[in-house]
């Protein structure tokens, strides 16, 4: 992380492709586990947190709303589904179909971001030349 408020917008776009990246490997984790007994799916939440922070600061610029975030509150959480009901006789709560279009979605928001990280460093490159 950088530490600098030039790149605050740079170190948000990190956390949250840091967020999607655990997100990710959660779902894949629901997936291996969709045979399992009991098993609860999991699911991370950073988006709402995100959210908050951005609203939290009172402010109508996305700039500087974004300057005004506390980097140690964004911090993902991984968490328990248990309000996804099971009708498998196993009280297993996966399922397949919906899990695979979560990581689908989760896969394009990461290739959003990273490529959001790398415009902004290219256009600090431009601005050294």
């Amino acid at each position: 992380m950088l530490q600098s408020n030039s790149f605050d917008f740079i170190n948000v776009l990190d956390r949250a492709a840091d967020a999607s990246w655990l997100r990710q490997t959660t779902i894949a984790n629901n997936l291996a586990n969709v045979d399992t007994p009991g098993y609860k799916r999991q699911d991370v939440e950073f988006q709402d947190i995100l959210e908050h922070e951005l609203r939290s600061t009172h402010t109508s610029s996305l700039q500087k709303a974004v300057d005004r975030v506390s980097l140690d509150s964004l911090e993902a959480n991984v968490y328990t589904d248990y309000g996804s009901y099971s009708y498998r006789l196993d009280r297993n709560n996966v399922d397949v179909d919906t899990e695979n279009v979560e990581l689908a979605s989760e896969q394009l928001r990461y290739q959003t971001l990273t490529s959001a990280v790398t415009q902004e460093f290219s256009r600090f490159s431009s601005v050294l030349k």
